[in-house]
């Protein structure tokens, strides 16, 4: 599994969150909502120290993580960060 953020999420993330080298993002599996394999739950992030990665990307030295525990949300999907321009929002795709 993979974590791939475009050039447009990472500017997001700089200007949105004002990470800076150092930090850690952390992608979850959130109760509520929905998402393509689990209904009632949904992907969440926050800035957060990690305790146990299980897969990461290290990108201009941020961390962008997802805990050993939550990856059975992403049902051996890669995960693909990307911003929908018309709402200046993250949007998430799940790729095999």
């Amino acid at each position: 599994m993979k974590i791939a953020l475009t050039d447009e999420a990472l500017q997001w993330f700089k200007h949105e969150m004002e990470v800076e080298p150092g930090d850690t993002i952390r992608f979850y599996a959130r109760y509520g909502g929905s998402s393509p394999f689990h209904e009632g739950f949904s992907l969440g992030m926050t800035r957060e120290e990690p305790i146990a990665i299980g897969v990461e990307t290290v990108i201009d030295g941020i961390t962008y993580y997802i805990d050993e525990k939550d990856l059975w949300f992403f049902n051996d999907h890669n995960l693909h960060v990307d911003v929908d321009a018309s709402q200046d929002e993250l949007q998430y795709e799940y790729r095999t």
